[in-house]
């Protein structure tokens, strides 16, 4: 099932998410209908927050994304499909390099964003078998993308002050329900019937 995307402005994404255990009810309808969502909106990773839930759980498919299109910077990574469940970064490491970032919940807007090029991560996958490993490159940066959303911190965060005031007026128009997306979204301040 497609679930909306909650927009900019929902608390929801500022929150830390909490942990879940292996006996979460409807664990693996959740995860399936994430991957399904962030298909249905051409996006790369998901996290629990950005459909509504203050949970520690996000997904990323970097596989698709490389595959399908031409990136020389990448051209020897093959990416990832995996989700990540109750995730702890461990270690953030190697130059760090800006690269343009959007987000689903912050439809419209993309800026550059500086990230360290490694991450090790520890996590559980879908059958709450333990993990830990290490990315790095275009998977790494939507990882920690990704990780942020858990930790109730925006790509937006990470851009200077002086640019986040030029954007603000834009971000007041996303909360307010007043932008357009190609996928179903859920506004914290949109009115009924606008």
């Amino acid at each position: 099932m497609i679930l909306p995307i909650t927009a900019y402005g929902d608390p929801v994404l500022r929150k830390v998410g909490e942990e879940i255990s292996q006996d979460y009810p409807n664990l693996q309808e959740l995860i399936d209908n994430m991957f399904e969502t962030m298909y249905a909106a051409s996006g790369v990773g998901l996290a629990a927050p950005q459909i509504g839930l203050p949970l520690r759980i996000f997904l990323v498919d970097s596989k698709q994304v490389l595959k399908d299109r031409d990136y020389d910077e990448f051209k020897d990574e093959e990416g990832i499909c995996q989700e990540f469940i109750n995730a702890r970064v461990v270690e953030r490491s190697g130059d760090k390099w800006a690269y343009n970032e959007g987000c689903l919940s912050i439809p419209n807007i993309n800026e550059d964003v500086s990230r360290h090029g490694k991450v090790r991560i520890q996590y559980v996958d879908r059958n709450f078998q333990e993990r830990e490993e290490e990315y790095d490159g275009f998977t790494a940066r939507v990882i920690l993308h990704e990780y942020d959303h858990i930790q109730g911190v925006l790509f937006t965060d990470h851009i200077g002050a002086l640019r986040k005031r030029m954007l603000q007026r834009k971000l007041d128009k996303i909360t307010r329900g007043e932008v357009k997306a190609k996928y179903k979204m859920k506004f914290p301040l949109k009115k009924k019937g606008r």
